[in-house]
């Protein structure tokens, strides 16, 4: 059963989200919050596997929300899904950056929002590889400072080769297919890449691998 906290300050979006995910099997809803103070006490209260973080909500909003479940030990398996009106939203990024592992359009169809809940639940895949890679690509672009490029000192040539697969929203079987290699070695490979660069998860690779370079706007 996947545990699903739910943050937006608009209580009509709430009801919405919690009668389709309790309708479906697998998934349950622990408990609500209307801003991002509430989320982060219920994120510790409750230990739910994934929330569904809204951006914008008052007193604290979902980015400083998502930063401070990302930074708590005690939610290290606390995974942050950002719903969001917007593809491109600098704040999305930022969230990307302090630990989300993703986000997802509120429009987004009820199916891919079910398939999106259980793949981020089970730690696999990025979610939204197309629009997330899009948005890292609009606000990487934007950086004029020099890319930072010690982190990757850490990787051997195959895992930066993975971490640049990874950045291009492919999932594990995707990369063992495009490396002719098994999928455990590819997922072996992404693990072991998060673990040296002290990765929580793959969206954070995927901003790291823009960061750095190893990966620049518009080459996917």
């Amino acid at each position: 059963m996947i545990r699903v906290l739910l943050a937006d300050d608009q209580g009509l979006v709430r009801a919405g989200f919690r009668a389709l995910l309790d309708a479906s099997d697998g998934i349950e809803v622990v408990g609500e919050a209307g801003n991002g103070v509430e989320a982060v006490r219920a994120a510790v209260d409750l230990l739910p596997d994934v929330v569904l973080m809204d951006v914008r909500m008052p007193e604290v909003d979902g980015l400083e929300a998502t930063r401070r479940i990302a930074a708590d030990p005690r939610l290290a398996a606390v995974r942050v899904v950002i719903l969001t009106t917007f593809e491109l939203d600098e704040y999305v990024f930022e969230a990307l950056r302090c630990g989300a592992s993703g986000f997802l359009l509120k429009d987004t169809d009820p199916v891919e929002l079910l398939r999106a809940i259980a793949v981020v639940a089970d730690g696999d895949a990025l979610l939204s590889p197309r629009v997330t890679r899009r948005l890292v690509e609009e606000f990487a672009s934007r950086s004029r400072s020099t890319p930072d490029t010690t982190a990757l000192d850490r990787l051997t040539d195959r895992e930066r080769e993975v971490v640049a697969l990874a950045a291009e929203g492919l999932t594990n079987d995707e990369i063992a297919v495009r490396l002719v290699v098994s999928p455990a070695t590819a997922k072996t490979h992404v693990s072991r890449a998060m673990v040296k660069l002290g990765m929580r998860d793959r969206a954070q690779l995927v901003v790291l691998a823009y960061e750095t370079g190893l990966v620049k706007p518009g080459w996917l």
